[in-house]
């Protein structure tokens, strides 16, 4: 069980671990989704640069006057060497004219091999939606050199607006795909089918990211757009959160869609960098608890060995409360002996009234029980059948006696006895040792509040004891009929006097005053369990004191019974 606290805190450490990571992990994710999207518009922004950079060229072109006049028969001469010109100083693959059949007539790579004179590109679809009045635009691999390109196409109108040509230009973008290969990036560029144009990574390009239906695969094929690939499916599928899986490794996935013909660029990213900053996160959140952990313990360990050296101290006291009682026994006894010898000795003109009326209650009280005794043994005269109920009623009415008379070993104090320093909590503990039989015979519970270091008054120890016990006794008659009898004792210290109150959840004190109870043979017991003379000898002691004694009902039932004694005068302040 002592473990226990450990393991509950171990596991409370590892979920709240947990949970840091969670937590941490989805943060630095959001934060790289923020990177990823700037990424992607920077990506976004140059592959747009690059389809709308020369889109307005081939219109040009095809209002140039050579353009024109070539279109409609004159020689091509003139024209290859300014296409020629024009694809060197654009930076452009191609220029060429065609008529409008789809024949190539001029090109600016007139002077290769694999020119594109005499070439028909009929068949292309920049080819047919040029010369049906719009602006083709095309990307595919090129029929005659096998190099992939983006291809934008105008007409050429003679005098009467009718189309003598398409004009076409043709892009190479390898340029563009190196640069995204050399930046260690995760980038492609798909088409309006899914089919993977420009890719960071070679073996994704020509690749479809759908699976193509027969009607994509038939026009792919007439307009030979991807000659020699099979366009077989990517590996790759999306996730939830913006994630996707991609040649087996999991990374983040955003895509932009808003690009010209139904492109889409796609940008994958790990997300190393968030689970290393959570990690880092959680690592120091482990650090910093086992810190505190650490702390406490060592805490823990200063308050271990504080409460044990207390302990010891308090044990050392225990042991010289032990030898005092010892003492204080003796001297008691010798105190009871004197009693007996000087009962008739008084200290006080109001103690001789309280012996006359203590005098006249005891012929009263003890006048009943000797005349039942006499008329029980003038009827075990007359017969002797009733012999062992004599013996018990005779008992009883001893014990009734001995009740009665009981408080009066309290009622004698020397003149000659000197004030010495007395301990409070001392005190206190001497009380609770003398009635500790009858607090175990009524099994009261007794809490006991007391300050470590002596509490020291002036007076004698065991008139304080007195009063003390006088005090604990009342309280437990008090809690007889009690289900729970309960008793709370405490000492406090101010700076000029030193206060002990007591409480009990009896029946109170009812519609008594405490002067009342003071006064000599005034109780609220029954006739025979005492004589009212405890409180009236308490409240005497600690006048002789100088002390004070209060009384009241206690709020949730009960009795609370308040001493106050002057604090003892330290050394230094009775030689002043």
């Amino acid at each position: 069980m002592r473990s226990m606290p450990y393991i509950v805190g171990f596991f409370g450490a590892a979920v709240a671990s947990v949970g840091l990571y969670l937590m941490s992990y989805q943060y630095f994710l959001s934060e790289e989704h923020s990177k990823v999207q700037g990424r992607l518009s920077l990506y976004q922004s140059s592959v747009k640069a690059e389809l709308e950079r020369f889109s307005h060229l081939t219109y040009v072109l095809s209002k140039d006057p050579f353009v024109i006049g070539t279109a409609e028969g004159d020689g091509t001469g003139t024209l290859n060497r300014r296409l020629e010109d024009f694809a060197a100083q654009a930076g452009l693959d191609a220029i060429y004219l065609m008529d409008k059949n789809g024949i190539t007539i001029s090109a600016s790579n007139y002077r290769d091999v694999g020119s594109f004179v005499g070439q028909n590109y009929a068949f292309r679809p920049y080819f047919q939606n040029a010369l049906s009045g719009e602006q083709g635009q095309f990307y595919a691999i090129g029929a005659t050199t096998g190099l992939p390109g983006y291809f934008i196409a105008n007409v050429v109108l003679d005098d009467a607006a009718a189309p003598t040509g398409v004009i076409a230009i043709k892009i190479d973008f390898s340029g563009l795909q190196e640069s995204w290969r050399n930046s260690g990036e995760q980038v492609l560029l798909a088409n309006e089918d899914g089919v993977v144009l420009l890719s960071s990574d070679p073996d994704w390009q020509y690749r479809v990211l759908n699976p193509l239906s027969d009607q994509q695969q038939e026009r792919i094929r007439q307009a030979r757009q991807f000659t020699g690939h099979k366009l077989d499916p990517l590996d790759w599928i999306e996730l939830p959160g913006n994630q996707a899986r991609i040649s087996g490794a999991k990374r983040l996935h955003l895509a932009a869609t808003d690009l010209p013909h139904g492109w889409s660029l796609h940008y994958f990213a790990s997300d190393d960098r968030a689970v290393a900053r959570s990690w880092l996160v959680t690592a120091l959140f482990v650090l910093l608890a086992g810190v505190a952990f650490i702390f406490l313990q060592i805490q823990r360990t200063r308050r271990v060995g504080a409460a044990l050296a207390r302990s010891e101290q308090e044990e050392a006291q225990l042991r010289q409360a032990n030898e005092r009682l010892a003492i204080e026994i003796d001297d008691r006894k010798t105190a009871e002996r004197r009693l007996k010898r000087t009962q008739g000795e008084l200290e006080r003109a109001s103690r001789l009234a309280a012996l006359g009326q203590l005098s006249a209650s005891v012929t009263h009280e003890l006048g009943q029980p000797i005349a039942a005794m006499r008329n029980h043994l003038v009827a075990a005269e007359i017969g002797t059948s009733g012999q062992a109920s004599l013996a018990q009623k005779v008992g009883s009415l001893v014990d009734r006696m001995e009740g009665i008379t009981r408080q009066l070993r309290f009622f004698a104090r020397s003149e000659n006895e000197p004030f010495d320093n007395v301990d409070l909590c001392n005190s206190v503990r001497a009380a609770l040792a003398l009635v500790d039989p009858n607090i175990e015979q009524a099994k009261v519970e007794v809490s006991l509040d007391v300050p470590a270091n002596p509490v020291l008054i002036r007076g004698i120890a065991l008139r304080v004891e007195q009063v003390i016990t006088n005090l604990l006794r009342n309280a437990m008659d008090a809690t007889d009929e009690t289900s729970a009898p309960e008793i709370r004792i405490a000492v406090t210290v101010s700076e000029d006097q030193a206060t002990l109150e007591i409480q009990d959840n009896g029946h109170g004190l009812g519609e008594a005053t405490l002067a009342e109870l003071q006064e000599p043979f005034v109780t609220t017991r029954e006739s025979g369990r005492g004589m009212g003379l405890g409180l009236a000898i308490s409240a005497s002691i600690v006048k002789d004191h100088d002390g004070t004694m209060t009384a009241r009902n206690r709020s949730g039932g009960g009795t609370v019974f308040c001493v106050t004694f002057p604090i003892a005068s330290r050394p230094e302040e009775a030689n002043e």
